[in-house]
């Protein structure tokens, strides 16, 4: 009887160890390379815009221009 509770003792000690090596690891590191957020389309277009104004503006006020 004490060698087939030494034998179950054992079987769960090794169940248990085996269970605890296939656990999975998950890291949370931070990136090396900087995050960018390239915006360069509204600000494009904001540009244009009052470009396009100010050349209506200059060829009103200067029609001799062209």
């Amino acid at each position: 009887m004490r060698r087939n509770s030494q034998i179950t003792f054992i079987s769960v000690v090794t169940t248990l160890l085996i269970m605890t090596a296939c656990t999975p690891t998950v890291r949370v590191e931070a990136p090396t390379e900087p995050i960018t957020i390239n915006l360069n389309i509204k600000l494009d277009a904001d540009v244009r815009v009052k470009l396009e104004e100010q050349a209506k503006k200059d060829v009103e006020s200067n029609p001799d221009v062209f």
